[in-house]
């Protein structure tokens, strides 16, 4: 491993640029070599610094190439920090030319020690200003990006949950709507009755469910989300409503015949208080559909997803956690399906009708935005693709103990 060019650059002093490119050069050697021994196949790849000095590391053909624009990138590299690579990346201190997945598999170089960030999100920000409070804040910083944004790489639903695929080359748009039908024929939702979608996003469950007769009320705290399902909602005449209140907080006199939820178990990280709302909102016998993608613990995601993706305190769902609660409570556990699959096949049509829209997204958003949705899509396909996370749609009905 040495470099095969180098040449001074004349953005900085000769002193100062071979100081800072002996430091990211080291770090990036003593890193690599120490997990290349343990891992299956590292790809090899080629570091180019704004000095024009370039270095290959490892052996075989070079999968990428990293590009140091400036000095902002070469210090984040020599960092080693994922969050401040990624905070570079986005602001195009780096660059990155190949293929993301390749480029993912260098992850285990990166550190990720922000332990007070941590703290805050996950316990004390909700402890200090409420759960539902905080919620209102963090999902806006996520969702209330421009519809138009969404509808490049979402499914022709915009459904922002995974599909269930019949084939590995079926395509997106088929899987959505299996989904779909799923969640309904699971709870045995049908014409005439009344059921609760929780979280409206951009329409999908309530045109999907409002196009059969059902009567949907859709939840959201985003209000794009809830202008925009409103409009379609009076387009297509359907016999649903959406209101803007989280779910926590909703209340109704007339419960309901069936709860679903796509997605939102994430942001629903006290399940506790999650399966109470749901026997108060449903009728005894009424079945609550849920899906969300899982890991082994709760609160796995890394300093970049908090601050970045999903700020706040979500979490994907902890299986054996969940159903330890849902065995205190009146629900009945009707079936578990195993969707990890699914979720990675769902993420990387996003993943790729993301890239297939690049040029628009960064001319109307920027490429920070594209950057960090590039990020967060195809680091969704690495994780599920190595069982790092998993994915479950879950039926639950409610039994006669329900209200004593």
């Amino acid at each position: 491993m040495a470099p095969v060019a180098s040449q001074r650059s004349a953005h900085a002093s000769p002193g100062r640029l071979f100081d800072l490119t002996r430091r990211v050069v080291r770090q990036l050697q003593t890193s690599y070599a120490a997990i290349e021994s343990d891992a299956d196949g590292l790809p090899a790849f080629r570091l180019e610094l704004e000095d024009n000095s370039v270095y290959d590391f490892g052996t075989g053909e070079t999968a990428f190439t990293v590009r140091v624009r400036d000095e902002r990138g070469r210090a984040a590299l020599a960092s080693l920090d994922e969050t401040k690579v990624c905070e570079a990346f986005m602001a195009g201190s780096i660059d990155m030319d190949g293929e993301m997945l390749a480029i993912l598999r260098l992850r285990p170089l990166l550190t990720d020690r922000h332990p007070l960030q941590s703290l805050w999100n996950k316990l004390l920000h909700p402890i200090v200003f409420g759960q539902v409070a905080s919620d209102k804040k963090w999902i806006a910083e996520h969702y209330d990006e421009n519809a138009d944004f969404y509808e490049l790489f979402l499914d022709r639903t915009n459904c922002y949950s995974h599909g269930i695929f019949a084939s590995d080359e079926e395509s997106l748009d088929d899987a959505i709507l299996r989904k779909l039908d799923f969640a309904l024929s699971s709870t045995g939702a049908r014409e005439g009755q009344r059921i609760l979608d929780i979280g409206a996003g951009w329409g999908a469950m309530t045109a999907h469910a409002g196009s059969r007769g059902i009567r949907t009320t859709s939840l959201t705290i985003s209000e794009p989300s809830e202008t925009y399902v409103n409009q379609l909602i009076r387009e297509r005449e359907l016999p649903c409503e959406v209101v803007r209140e989280h779910f926590l907080e909703y209340q109704t006199d007339e419960p309901f015949d069936a709860i679903v939820n796509l997605g939102v178990t994430e942001h629903l990280p006290d399940y506790r208080a999650s399966l109470a709302q749901y026997e108060r909102l449903l009728k005894p016998g009424g079945r609550v559909y849920l899906d969300a993608c899982s890991a082994r613990t709760k609160f796995p995601f890394r300093s970049f997803t908090y601050r970045y993706i999903f700020p706040g305190n979500a979490t994907p769902m902890c299986l054996h956690d969940y159903l330890t609660e849902v065995a205190e409570t009146p629900f009945e556990v009707v079936t578990v399906h195993n969707d990890r699959h699914d979720y990675e096949l769902t993420c990387r049509h996003w993943a790729e009708r993301l890239e297939a829209s690049r040029d628009e997204i960064v001319r109307r958003w920027g490429k920070g935005l594209y950057r960090r949705f590039q990020l967060y899509l195809w680091g969704c396909v690495d994780v599920f693709a190595r069982d790092v996370f998993g994915a479950y749609r879950v039926v639950l009905e409610l039994g006669p103990r329900a209200r004593g």
